[in-house]
């Protein structure tokens, strides 16, 4: 089966950064971001404020590098000189409106201005390119609010036609643990949260049926066959951060053929107190379990 092409460019536009002006804090914490999702970061780029700098960008990652995940950082607001949405618009072939429908609407619970913010999305060719913010704060929400939803387009895009694709021939890379945790720690809403907990399954050799009914004649296990519906996923993760004393939500769920070992689920929360963790915990992991995945579990074969 087709490899999943990850390999990820994160493009920074800005007058002000160009001329060494001003650090670049954006750029760097996307790139720290994909990476702890398995990404290949693999192109960057800075650029200033003009449509054929920001269109050339695009066409090396696009065209020669063929690159599946292209993300740009600035120009995205009211400035004269804030272009970049323009600049892709003119290069992407099909819109991908609800990637930035949800970041909009996601930066409209943190900021009234959030609605104010132009960027859009398309593919090129099998490469997806997505437009966040200019600063730090705001294009890592952006980003976190559609990642996961993004690596099954990604693997819609590079599949050969088919919309059950998201079926790897190897696991995802799993995520850091030690990154999401410094993460979490930096954002916003860190100096309210006074409990993370983490979950993190694996596939085990003992079969469901024996753990759960007591059946001792069932097969070992040497693997699973393990898919994620995203959009119910997605609905479960919001549904958590509604929950009381939640200020931080992350999820990644593994997909594919797995074997015994292998991650299935990592899930981060932090709340405001241990209790307020130990629910949404529970009842995120429980509702991902029962109603947005599907697993098939493979046994060895008899002798």
């Amino acid at each position: 089966m087709r490899e999943i092409n990850q390999k990820a460019a994160v493009i920074t536009v800005s007058d002000k950064g160009f001329r060494g002006e001003r650090e670049d804090t954006s750029g760097p914490a996307l790139q720290e971001m994909l990476r702890a999702q398995g990404w290949e970061v693999v192109y960057t780029a800075m650029v200033p404020d003009e449509k054929d700098s920001i269109q050339n960008e695009l066409r090396i990652c696009c065209d020669e590098k063929q690159i599946a995940l292209v993300l740009t950082t600035g120009g995205t607001g009211f400035s004269p000189r804030d272009i970049t949405p323009e600049a892709t618009a003119e290069l992407i072939e099909r819109l991908c409106p609800g990637i930035p429908e949800v970041m909009r609407a996601e930066s409209m619970k943190i900021t009234p201005h959030g609605c104010l913010s132009r960027e859009i999305a398309g593919i090129r060719g099998r490469t997806l390119i997505v437009n966040l913010p200019g600063s730090r704060k705001a294009s890592t929400e952006n980003l976190a609010a559609v990642l996961g939803p993004i690596r099954h387009g990604v693997e819609m895009l590079q599949s050969a036609g088919s919309a059950d694709c998201a079926q790897p021939s190897k696991g995802k890379q799993a995520p850091s643990l030690d990154q999401w945790l410094r993460e979490a720690k930096a954002s916003p809403d860190a100096d309210k949260v006074g409990m993370y907990l983490t979950h993190n399954g694996v596939v085990r050799a003992t079969a469901r049926s024996r753990v759960r009914q007591g059946d001792t004649g069932a097969k070992t296990v040497i693997g699973m066959r393990f898919h994620c519906d995203w959009e119910k996923a997605e609905a479960a993760i919001q549904e958590a951060r509604r929950m009381e004393g939640i200020y931080h939500v992350r999820v990644w769920v593994n997909e594919g053929t797995l074997h015994v070992g292998d991650d299935i689920m990592y899930v981060l929360i932090g709340a405001d107190i241990r209790p307020h963790a130990v629910d949404a915990l529970n009842a995120l992991v429980g509702t991902i379990k029962s109603s947005c995945v599907s697993e098939e579990e493979l046994y060895a074969e008899e002798s």
